[in-house]
């Protein structure tokens, strides 16, 4: 089976080396790299026609955010599996992707995740956070727990049947399509219990005190959407994380 990965860039020359060693040293070799480019002015553009991933698709157009760029992605997709990695992430080990097609083997799952690392945006072997996502139950959404985006590859049929991102939302749409997924698209995922992806801290949600409230209360909109709880759960949601860090 195909595997699309899809990422959605803006100026991101100074982290797609990282990103793209990371992927062409996949030992999974079914794999299209689909590339929404947002209109860089940097060289970005340049170094992704001279290094980027023999597979890739690049498409470079005006988007109105990165939930828009990203369903643009998507759309032009070709594979069985889709799956997100951001021009400043990279997947933490090279059978990433052979674990991802080995579990949809499994005919009963619709997708899979795993487990994040947070990392210095200066020094990616300083791991800050450990997100350890453990196996899904309907029961934790109340609890504000969800998959690490980042690490979530679904078949591209649950985009069909469930719909895309919300580009309402221009922080928390993650959160908001992985609960849609999850409720009213009941989708059935598994688990693959290693770290997935690592990412640098610093994105858009905790750049600053105003995104911060603004996330919550995309956040607090989702969960009211749908149904799985009210401010108990936001505040849940936020309280897990503290777990999560590393203290040396």
């Amino acid at each position: 089976m195909k595997i699309s990965v899809v990422t959605a860039v803006m100026n991101g020359r100074d982290t797609l080396p990282a990103m793209l060693d990371s992927l062409r040293t996949q030992t999974y070799v079914d794999v299209e790299h689909v590339v929404q480019d947002g209109g860089s002015t940097d060289s970005t553009l340049a170094y992704l026609h001279a290094e980027g991933h023999p597979n890739m698709v690049l498409q470079s157009s005006p988007d109105s955010g990165i939930y828009d760029a990203i369903n643009q992605g998507i759309r032009r997709a070709t594979g069985d599996i889709v799956g997100l990695l951001h021009a400043d992430d990279t997947l933490a080990a090279p059978d990433v992707l052979a674990q991802v097609a080995d579990a949809l083997a499994n005919p009963e799952i619709d997708g899979v995740y795993g487990d994040l690392q947070y990392v210095a945006r200066d020094d990616a072997s300083r791991v800050i956070r450990n997100w350890t996502a453990g196996p899904y139950s309907a029961a934790h959404l109340k609890r504000g727990w969800m998959p690490p985006h980042p690490t979530l590859y679904l078949r591209r049929e649950v985009f069909a049947r469930s719909g895309l991102y919300d580009t309402s939302y221009r922080i928390a749409g993650d959160y908001e399509a992985m609960l849609r997924f999850l409720t009213s698209g009941k989708v059935r995922l598994g688990y693959i219990p290693q770290v997935m992806v690592q990412m640098k801290m610093g994105g858009v949600s905790n750049r600053s005190f105003a995104h911060m409230i603004r996330k919550s209360r995309e956040d607090y909109r989702a969960i009211r959407r749908h149904g799985v709880g009210g401010v108990g759960t936001l505040v849940a949601k936020n309280l897990s994380k503290l777990g999560q860090f590393r203290t040396v």
